[in-house]
């Protein structure tokens, strides 16, 4: 049942270029594209929030449904840069064993 979960992912990555690359009036990710990276960024940050108070809630099944809207909406603004979910998933196994502190400590500050 490992199937999918880097497949899912990447599956909804490509649609959601598909849509950015043809876009059509029905689709809300080409609609919330079209609007722009203002637009990508208030939705997952209201994404965020849902998630936030689903978490604070505790209701197993709202904490899961707004955990794929928040992946779903991260993946739109990953799609908007161009980013595929690859580089997500190297800088996690670059990430996977070491001290969240050293991690942190080792990063070179972005300007």
């Amino acid at each position: 049942m490992n199937e999918s979960r880097d497949d899912i992912i990447q599956n909804v990555y490509q649609v959601i270029q598909e849509r950015k690359a043809n876009p059509s009036e029905k689709s809300y990710t080409a609609s919330l594209m079209a609007k722009g990276i203002d637009t990508i960024l208030k939705k997952l940050g209201e994404e965020a929030t849902e998630l936030v108070i689903a978490g604070k809630g505790g209701v197993r099944d709202e904490i899961v449904y707004e955990t794929a809207d928040l992946i779903f909406h991260t993946l739109v603004l990953l799609g908007h840069y161009d980013i595929p979910p690859d580089e997500i998933y190297a800088e996690l196994r670059r990430r996977f064993g070491l001290s969240g502190l050293a991690e942190k400590a080792a990063r070179v500050p972005v300007k």
